[in-house]
């Protein structure tokens, strides 16, 4: 029987948002730097971090952050793609009608 690694990976995580008509972002970045995530240099809106907790639990907190970040300004609309490890970008768009993230397949 294979020994169970004690210590989780360490994941690269980076977060690229399509953001029109973002109102107040410095209160967004805050809240998204208060959670953990870097601001990428040289990029707009895009993010980086670093996880431990497997890909599936890293999706549904990156989801949550975003999704409480735009809930605190005003904006038109947003896209995100987001690549946690070597897994392939995942793309979604925000709807404002449910304040959720939906995939875009």
């Amino acid at each position: 029987m294979e020994e169970k690694q004690q210590q989780e990976e360490e994941l690269e995580v980076l977060v690229v948002l399509e953001l029109k008509g973002l109102q107040n972002q410095d209160i967004f970045e805050k809240h998204v730097t208060k959670e953990g995530f870097k601001i990428v240099e040289g990029e707009k809106f895009a993010y980086s971090g670093k996880s431990t907790t497997g890909t599936f639990s890293t999706k549904a907190y990156i989801l949550e952050i975003f999704r409480k970040g735009l809930s605190k300004v005003e904006f038109e609309t947003c896209g995100m793609i987001f690549q946690i490890g070597d897994m392939p970008w995942q793309a979604y768009k925000f709807d404002k009608t449910t304040n959720e993230f939906n995939e875009v397949k």
